[in-house]
């Protein structure tokens, strides 16, 4: 794309993600994710059934009349987006790719950290780190973040987690709300997870095409890995092929849920045809 044409996109992301986080998300992540405690206020009048042990003694015997503390959350959490930009996120094959997905879901939970006031920060991967971007807020640093997502072009080709995650846990020592978006379609970063999920909030989106799972039976046809370039012929007439093929998709797919429920972290699932609005809404509803 040039550069119109990703201002153009930049704008139709933002009018669209801007909207529903105004209306539907921005409530529900705040719920979802608590600051890191309760700080005071102001003092008010007392009222009838306010809890006594809010009372404030000092300035309820200075003025003859009770007054109560008001406390607010302290909030101004660091949110991070670890996105992946390996190759496989350009696969897609029916409403759109996964890296289309991915960068709306950035946006979403973007335009929801601001709205309540905490910072935003990325991490670009792919089997290495590919850039970081410091976390900061405002609606201008958002737009700033989106078009990355949309123009930046990666050096490298595979998927890394287990490397992703150790950097990030190198490199940042402030407790932070991590999301990390990816088909993750790497293997044995299980270590790198606990360590990960020990010291941040850290919830994982999967997001899968439909043909990552289920195999069209329409011949024999040649596929290509997009992230190692490996070619090879099948005949997809063959049911036990379609069923490998699924089968393979499940296993991975299992080992994803099994690494973040051993962690303690947290894991969506999201297919690049299906509404994602309904997926973080849930998701959202039950850390509430």
């Amino acid at each position: 794309m040039d550069t119109a044409e990703i201002l153009k996109k930049v704008r139709q992301i933002e009018i669209k993600t801007k909207g529903l986080t105004n209306h539907i998300f921005a409530g529900e992540y705040h719920s979802a994710f608590k600051g890191r405690g309760m700080s005071f206020s102001e003092v008010r009048d007392y009222h009838f059934g306010d809890d006594v042990r809010s009372i404030d003694w000092n300035v309820t015997a200075r003025f003859n009349h009770p007054f109560v503390k008001v406390f607010e959350e302290e909030r101004e959490l660091t949110v991070m987006l670890l996105v992946d930009m390996s190759e496989s996120s350009s696969f897609g094959t029916k409403k759109q790719d996964k890296r289309d997905l991915i960068t709306e879901l950035c946006a979403v939970l973007a335009f929801s950290a601001i709205k309540n006031n905490d910072k935003v920060g990325v991490i670009f991967f792919s089997d290495g780190m590919e850039k970081y971007i410091p976390p900061k807020k405002g609606k201008s640093h958002i737009l700033f973040i989106i078009r990355e997502l949309l123009s930046f072009t990666p050096k490298r080709k595979g998927t890394n987690i287990k490397e992703t995650l150790r950097f990030f846990n190198n490199a940042t020592k402030k407790r932070s709300i991590v999301f990390m978006l990816s088909d993750f379609l790497s293997g044995n970063y299980q270590d790198a997870l606990n360590i990960a999920a020990k010291r941040h909030d850290v919830v994982g989106v999967q997001v899968y095409d439909q043909r990552d799972k289920d195999l069209p039976p329409v011949g024999l046809i040649q596929v290509a890995d997009a992230e190692t370039g490996a070619t090879q012929w099948i005949d997809t007439t063959d049911r036990r092929v379609r069923q490998y093929y699924e089968q393979q998709f499940l296993q991975h797919s299992q080992y994803c849920k099994n690494a973040f429920l051993k962690s303690g972290a947290e894991l969506v699932s999201v297919r690049t045809d299906e509404d994602y609005v309904k997926a973080l809404q849930t998701f959202f509803l039950n850390r509430a």
